[in-house]
């Protein structure tokens, strides 16, 4: 991540904050604002109470992931299943970097995101453990509330293997040896956003995205290798039998998840580069959704792809995760509907509504996707409702049951009658030209 963000800095693509921030809610403020009009970085060169600069928003724009994959100007779903199709390319151990000095956790910046969230939280943290049977690395994303230098609270999404593996240990009365990366290298971040089974290596699919064999090193308290560049590594383990409050916290959907027993973390070490990078994440931020998004889009994508439907183009999330929209060409009447139908089956925690669009449409612009629902036909005759359908795997009450599919397809056979109005040449007018 260092280098990625040296190169941002050298092309001003990153904003600054020289004067010192409170971690209590202040940096959180100004990345809310800053959010609001931009999708750079946000560097924070000094944050209260700690020596450590933070970054935020780095994954928080749909052109940065797409040049981290090398898929500018494509479609990113597409260039991703033909990286995780590619060749494995096995990590290489290498010895450990010099100047890695022992911290405390508390010595870290101590961000409290929301008004009333329980204290102050890791949320940019990916977790990478083995599989407690086959040795198969996972890395994936989890919060953690800092209680001590020697404690995290930490949830774990019962469907993630993360917790099939703590779930396996505890069954033997042993802990989870885990290890969190605080500013991992890009490619390890996108590895652990993305869907792969539970067999696939996702430090062999880092290397995938990188290109390159990725470089580990060996923990110093712990039996696990990790990205030998991360910035800060907390090593420990998920203690079994455990459970202690953690929350509430402001989730990615807006709200506070409340205060429930959850997993303990015993913190045996926090090493960091010099001069390291902490990564701190809002969650519900655009940061978070771009890598949600990355998760559900290209899970949906492969599974359209995999039922042999022809004609997809791409897929994207907006105006939130739980919106899909699939860009497609229809080839036949019907199409639409059997795109509609197959991508609600994809993915039964996320695509609580599906929207299909014909290729004019921008589907990362969701004000687009609206309007061709609007006027491209009947929305009695393109809207369904498929009712009943369990919803998001933490959904006790229920609220996200049922699923909403709309077609804002042009109607099959009629494409010239919707033939979209354009003013040439005004894609690449420059107001500055003609301003004064």
């Amino acid at each position: 991540m260092r280098a990625y963000i040296e190169s941002l800095l050298e092309t001003g693509s990153i904003r600054v904050v020289e004067r010192e921030v409170s971690g209590v809610h202040e940096l959180a403020a100004v990345t809310q604002a800053s959010q609001k009009e931009s999708d750079a970085p946000l560097l924070f060169r000094r944050v209260k109470g700690s020596e450590f600069p933070a970054i935020t928003n780095v994954y928080g724009s749909r052109p940065r992931l797409m040049d981290m994959v090398g898929a500018a100007g494509g479609s990113f779903c597409r260039r991703w299943v033909e990286l995780m199709a590619s060749a494995p390319i096995a990590p290489v151990l290498c010895g450990e970097p010099a100047g890695l000095v022992e911290i405390q956790l508390t010595a870290l910046p101590q961000i409290t995101y929301f008004e009333h969230d329980a204290g102050p939280y890791l949320t940019a943290g990916v977790y990478l453990a083995n599989d407690p049977d086959t040795g198969v690395p996972n890395l994936s994303f989890h919060r953690g509330q800092i209680i001590s230098d020697s404690e995290l609270r930490i949830r774990l999404g019962s469907s993630h293997d993360l917790a099939d593996y703590q779930r396996r240990a505890e069954a033997r009365g042993e802990a989870l040896d885990c290890a969190i990366l605080l500013g991992a290298p890009p490619p390890f971040v996108l590895a652990a956003a993305a869907p792969l089974r539970a067999d696939e290596s996702e430090v062999e699919a880092a290397g995938k995205i990188a290109g390159a064999a990725v470089r580990m090193r060996r923990c110093r308290r712990i039996a696990l290798d990790v990205p030998a560049d991360t910035e800060i590594v907390v090593e420990g383990r998920i203690l079994p039998n455990i459970r202690r409050p953690e929350g509430p916290f402001g989730e990615f959907m807006g709200t506070y998840v409340p205060v429930g027993d959850n997993h303990v973390f015993e913190v045996l070490a926090v090493v960091a580069r010099p001069g390291a990078m902490f990564h701190a994440l809002s969650c519900g931020s655009s940061e978070d959704l771009r890598l949600l998004e990355l998760a559900v889009a290209t899970r949906t994508y492969q599974a359209l792809i995999a039922a042999k439907l022809r004609g997809i183009i791409d897929v994207a999330c907006v105006p939130f995760a739980m919106s899909t929209v699939v860009q497609m060409e229809q080839l036949y009447e019907g199409h639409a509907k059997q795109v509609l139908l197959t991508a609600i089956g994809a993915n039964h925690d996320w695509n609580k509504t599906v929207f299909a669009v014909d290729e004019d449409v921008d589907i990362n612009d969701f004000d687009d996707v609206w309007w061709a629902f609007l006027t491209r036909g009947r929305v009695d005759h393109r809207s369904m409702v498929v009712a009943e359908v369990p919803g998001f795997y933490r959904d006790l009450m229920k609220d996200h049951w049922g699923r909403l599919a709309i077609d804002a397809t042009v109607p099959f056979g009629r494409k010239a009658e919707f033939l979209r109005k354009r003013i040439p040449g005004a894609d690449s007018i420059r107001l500055a030209d003609y301003l004064r």
